[in-house]
């Protein structure tokens, strides 16, 4: 029996927590694990890489001094690379670069900065990541949600545009979109672009770019035009640093100004840092494995379409969302069984938005994947 805490906000414990992973299959039975249920990079750093980063932590990292609050040297490596990687006219600089404990706490840094206190609402497009909402929620922030196409799954942009001009007591201050959106795979169509640039300025455009690498497309350049728009990228995926928790905001600097007034002191850690630099000084070698990636993300939504009873989505990310393809099943009856199915054979994916989203893993991870897949929809 669950004790008694008046202290708390009755909406806190109503909340339903994040949950990072769905749970691992029985290990006893000797089935091979193949965990595609984060997005993860399916390759892990070079043992050449882990071996410079232990000596740095050895040799240049003191254990009983703070890391760089100010994250002074990573900021100015990330701006060159967004610079880099966007082809800028106009390079931008470490002024224009904040960090964070992975890109939620950036999320936080944002709603903490903007809708705090009865200021705002924010707006999201459902199905997308969940952590826009839980993260508001727990801030007492009240979220908007609209839908999306049934089978493009664009935004129902007159239901944004509603909510936003609609008359309210909370006005929506933000809005959150992913490029490509997760779990849906799709990036953001020209149409939709537009509505976000000719939002009014008293609105904040968050445009999460989580899977950038995957996708090569980005809309960093806006951020040099206005104001309330800012860009949120990860180390945790392309870069294979998910155990290191690195994210980036690109903005205008006062912008970022305001996000360094309300992050924590000393948020990233100097293994960090360490970690996120030594990834930016060898990222041709990293990235090199996008190609891949790209490649098996295209066979494995040709041969799910073409060979399984599930309809996968093309997708410009690490990943494929599905959904059975006989329309006469109960949908979520439907999606849970396939779920439990491919976890009791080690293929680990993730049930959400109304459907599956497989991680595109290694070469011999997606053929494990298709194989079990073609033996649920056979069973």
């Amino acid at each position: 029996m669950p004790m008694p805490l008046p202290f708390l906000r009755s909406d806190v414990i109503q909340l339903a927590a994040y949950t990072p992973h769905p749970g691992e299959a029985n290990q006893s039975t000797g089935v091979i694990l193949d965990h595609l249920d984060t997005n993860e990079c399916p390759y892990d750093l070079p043992d050449t890489l882990k071996e410079k980063l232990a000596w740095t932590g050895q040799h240049t990292i003191a254990a009983n001094r703070y890391p760089d609050g100010g994250h002074r040297e990573l900021k100015g490596e990330i701006a060159q690379y967004v610079s880099e990687s966007a082809h800028l006219t106009h390079a931008v600089d470490a002024a224009h670069i904040s960090v964070g404990n992975g890109s939620d706490e950036l999320i936080r840094s944002l709603l903490i900065a903007t809708c705090v206190g009865g200021t705002g609402s924010v707006l999201v497009a459902n199905p997308t990541f969940s952590m826009y909402g839980i993260l508001a929620r727990t801030l007492g922030i009240p979220v908007i949600a609209v839908g999306r196409h049934e089978e493009s799954f664009e935004v129902d942009l007159a239901a944004a545009q509603h909510a936003i001009e609609q008359p309210q007591d909370l006005p929506v201050r933000v809005v959150f979109m992913v490029h490509p959106n997760s779990p849906t795979g799709n990036g953001l169509t020209e149409a939709e672009l537009a509505w976000l640039k000719q939002l009014p300025d008293h609105i904040l455009v968050v445009i999460d770019e989580a899977y950038f690498e995957f996708s090569q497309h980005t809309t960093v350049a806006e951020i040099q035009r206005k104001s309330n728009w800012v860009v949120l990228r990860t180390f945790s995926k392309a870069f294979r640093l998910a155990a290191y928790r690195v994210g980036y905001a690109v903005a205008n600097p006062d912008l970022i100004t305001a996000l360094e007034k309300v992050r924590l002191p000393y948020n990233l850690p100097s293994a960090t840092q360490a970690a996120a630099r030594l990834a930016l000084a060898h990222r041709h070698d990293l990235l090199a494995i996008i190609p891949e990636i790209q490649q098996q993300r295209h066979w494995l939504v040709d041969r799910l379409g073409h060979e399984t009873a599930l309809h996968p989505w093309p997708s410009v990310a690490n990943f494929i969302y599905a959904r059975p393809k006989n329309p006469q099943l109960p949908m979520a009856d439907s999606l849970e069984a396939w779920f439990r199915s491919l976890k009791a054979q080690g293929t680990l994916i993730r049930h959400t938005g109304g459907g599956l989203r497989i991680t595109v893993g290694t070469p011999e991870e997606n053929q494990r994947t298709l194989a079990h897949i073609q033996a649920v929809g056979q069973g």
